[in-house]
């Protein structure tokens, strides 16, 4: 899951940042609305959710939200804003938020909030993803193979989780630093390569069939055939 956050607050946005990817999520930052909105405008199609800042200096949280439902984007906004009345959460409601969360809140809540998007109709996935004698628990954390429990780093795990959710697609090396990074990342770095080999070798290691091809000029596949 791929979180973009708009909040002028830095302090606040890198905390957040930090925790989310903590969590095995992948977060840009935008600490103004006008760049946020542009950003958000034209690359809907990268991010699953959006936390906005009601107060923004440059433009509001209120305007970006209907913006981006004007232009039927339809990524799930959890505002954030130290207004608490009713009539200011129902308008932030109104213009297109699907949560509205007050400051200050604990971050735990937020993550629970996440959750709870993600959970939503166009969001559920099985309980569980299962090729071949490979299951993964996106709940648990836990992956196996064999029924033999292969302990993954959470880089590892969010990158599997993302292969097999994709299986039997040609995943080029961006696509997978765009999914799984946040946008400032070093698209010239072989971090993919890297965690790609040691993943390979927990999951692949000796068993006589391999579940993992690079595709060779372009990136890797997960086999479901």
């Amino acid at each position: 899951m791929k979180i973009i956050i708009i909040e002028d607050s830095k302090k606040l946005a890198d905390f957040l940042k930090k925790g989310l990817e903590n969590e095995g999520y992948a977060a840009d930052c935008f600490y103004n609305g006008l760049s946020g909105e542009k950003q958000i405008l034209l690359n809907s199609e990268d991010y699953d959710l959006l936390i906005l800042d009601l107060m923004l200096p440059d433009k509001s949280g209120l305007d970006i939200c209907r913006k981006i439902r004007e232009k039927n984007i339809k990524v799930p906004v959890i505002m954030l804003t130290a207004r608490d009345s009713t009539l200011d959460k129902v308008t932030g409601l109104d213009s297109g938020a699907d949560d509205y969360l007050i400051k200050p809140f604990e971050f735990e809540e937020l993550l629970a909030r996440v959750r709870a998007l993600y959970r939503r109709p166009n969001y559920t996935f099985p309980p569980e993803l299962r090729i071949k004698d490979l299951v993964l628990n996106p709940s648990s954390r836990k992956v196996f193979r064999n029924n033999k429990e292969i302990t993954l780093t959470l880089k590892e795990f969010r990158l599997l989780e993302y292969m097999m959710r994709n299986a039997g697609i040609t995943i080029s090396r961006d696509n997978i630093l765009d999914s799984l990074w946040d946008f400032d990342f070093d698209s010239f770095s072989n971090v993919v390569d890297v965690h790609m080999k040691n993943l390979r070798k927990k999951i692949d290691g000796d068993y006589k069939e391999k579940l993992i091809e690079t595709i060779y000029g372009i990136g890797y596949r997960f086999k479901n055939d």
